[in-house]
């Protein structure tokens, strides 16, 4: 199973970015996918994570200015961000919940991380 997130970059404080992040692999059940960051310095937070049915769950610190979806069909997952400020620079990383196997448990899985960055 992989992880492949892209749309990260470079951006001015007001500007707008658009995270995917598609999974490959063996993938019987795709539960919960999410998105999360890191600063450096810093912890690993919670950006937004969305369920299979589409419903999304926002952590704080992006709150009103990030919108989380999923596109099933595609083992993707987006995250829309808007209105971004020079604390928002991290590295953002995608992540799921899945299951391989029909016996297997639900594991964690992880993308490489995506820098964004953004100036003032």
């Amino acid at each position: 199973v992989q992880l492949q997130a892209s749309g990260g970059g470079l951006v001015q404080s007001g500007g707008s970015l658009r995270l995917s992040c598609s999974i490959s692999g063996r993938i019987f059940r795709l539960n919960d996918m999410g998105w999360y960051r890191q600063a450096p310095g810093m912890q690993r937070e919670l950006v937004a994570t969305v369920n299979s049915a589409g419903f999304a769950n926002y952590g704080v610190s992006m709150l009103g200015r990030v919108t989380a979806s999923r596109d099933n069909a595609k083992n993707t997952i987006y995250l829309q961000m808007n209105n971004l400020v020079p604390e928002d620079t991290a590295v953002y990383y995608c992540n799921a919940n899945l299951q391989t196997g029909f016996y297997g448990r639900p594991s964690e899985y992880w993308g490489q991380g995506t820098q964004v960055t953004v100036s003032s």
